[in-house]
């Protein structure tokens, strides 16, 4: 293994079997690779993962979309329904802390990979797995997106700019990306588990679930009241004013909802006089003349530029910023000085810019360490370090188990 894949990072040494695609299992074993893990991405034949094919956009003859979501990961392809690629796959298994996967439901059990055969004969593997709708409950057979979770799970219903438009989807897919990381927690804590008891387990989430957990304030709301909640804007089910407003040249966001911040608000912009109207004393006040508040407000924002208002309320700590949009979030000074974007090297395209280890650790410092795999990038790698030889590897190509980039590829470019 060279320098660029040498573990770092809190979970280095941990090994996983990543047989995810798209984005949500992705995500998962992201956030583990990230943070030191050894991660083996295992993708289909003949064309991989779906996310090489999520395009425009490409870097070279790449698709941007792959390679945001499988940095730090080691590629390897095999065909599951062969006797060869059967066999590789128990082979690394064997010797794996995790398997993460998100197959539509039944697959891998047909395949003889299911949770109940692979516990029996490795007790001690955490097998995790990401779904639609979960392994149990009425929808279990169900296919599910990102879409569909979002429709489900209420969260379309109350995104939008008013109580009465079309249904609005959030548009970061949350579910997928919410999925991930609940998985990466579940592993975690099944591996913290398994360090005391030497005992695997099965974790799993969903979309579904992923989604729900999205809604903490609106499930509130409506388990208190019976009433679903509706579509606001930016503004907040609860506290006000904590939304948008239009500045004569753009849109900031203001948090002025406690009773301090409303008042610090209220000083920066000349308006201390609304502080006694008896429609906006409290903060439940505030949020029964909604809209009375929020016109007072806009009329006064839309008079001076967002960069003053921002100046006004920052001195006075009421929290506050511009609405940026992606190129401006990605080259914002907060950004770079928590190494949000940084540059990785790629097999074939040298460095690619891609987003950074949201986690920070004091004395175990995650990193991104390589680019996302060619198709087959490291598979014949993979196959040797788990004591198959030359001529192996060479049967399980003839047999088409196994798919290998050509050698001239898979030696990664020095910087």
């Amino acid at each position: 293994m060279g320098s660029e894949r040498r573990p770092q990072g809190p979970l280095a040494g941990l090994k996983v079997v990543d047989l995810t695609h798209v984005m949500a299992g992705p995500t998962c074993t992201l956030m583990l690779a990230d943070m030191g893990a050894e991660v083996i991405k295992i993708e289909k034949t003949p064309k991989g993962d779906d996310t090489r094919y999520s395009v425009p956009p490409k870097i070279g003859d790449e698709a941007a979309s792959f390679l945001m979501m499988n940095r730090n990961k080691r590629g390897v392809v095999i065909d599951l329904k062969t006797e060869g690629g059967a066999a590789i796959l128990r082979r690394l298994i064997a010797k794996a802390d995790v398997l993460v996967e998100n197959f539509a439901p039944g697959v891998l059990e047909r395949l003889g990979f299911g949770y109940e055969t692979m516990h029996k004969e490795f007790p001690g593997l955490i097998y995790c797995s990401l779904s639609g709708f979960g392994r149990t409950g009425p929808y279990k057979d169900r296919r599910g997106f990102d879409l569909v979770a979002q429709a489900m799970s209420g969260i379309m219903s109350f995104t939008g700019e008013r109580p009465d438009g079309p249904p609005v989807k959030c548009g970061a897919p949350l579910s997928d990306i919410t999925a991930g990381i609940l998985a990466a927690l579940g592993i975690l804590a099944a591996y913290t588990n398994k360090l005391k008891t030497g005992q695997g387990q099965w974790v799993e989430t969903s979309l579904f679930e992923a989604a729900l957990v999205q809604t903490y304030w609106q499930s509130a709301i409506a388990l208190a009241t019976n009433v679903a909640p509706k579509a606001m804007g930016s503004a907040h089910p609860l506290n006000a004013p904590y939304q948008a407003f239009e500045a004569s040249d753009g849109w900031i966001v203001v948090g002025g909802a406690n009773q301090k911040h409303w008042g610090l608000m209220l000083d920066a912009m000349g308006l201390s006089d609304l502080a006694q109207d008896p429609r906006f004393a409290t903060g439940a006040d505030r949020m029964a003349h909604l809209k009375e508040l929020e016109a007072a407000l806009m009329k006064r924002y839309r008079e001076k530029p967002s960069q003053y208002w921002l100046d006004e309320l920052d001195k006075r700590g009421v929290p506050c910023g511009p609405v940026m949009n992606m190129l401006q979030a990605l080259s914002d000074p907060q950004t770079l000085a928590r190494d949000m974007v940084v540059e990785v090297e790629h097999a074939t395209l040298g460095p690619v810019k891609t987003i950074g280890l949201p986690l920070k650790f004091s004395e175990t410092p995650g990193k991104v360490r390589s680019g996302a795999p060619l198709y087959g990038q490291h598979t014949r790698e993979v196959l040797r370090e788990y004591g198959f030889d030359d001529q192996q590897i060479k049967d399980f190509e003839e047999e088409g188990a196994v798919v290998a980039a050509p050698e001239d590829k898979t030696r990664q470019r020095v910087a």
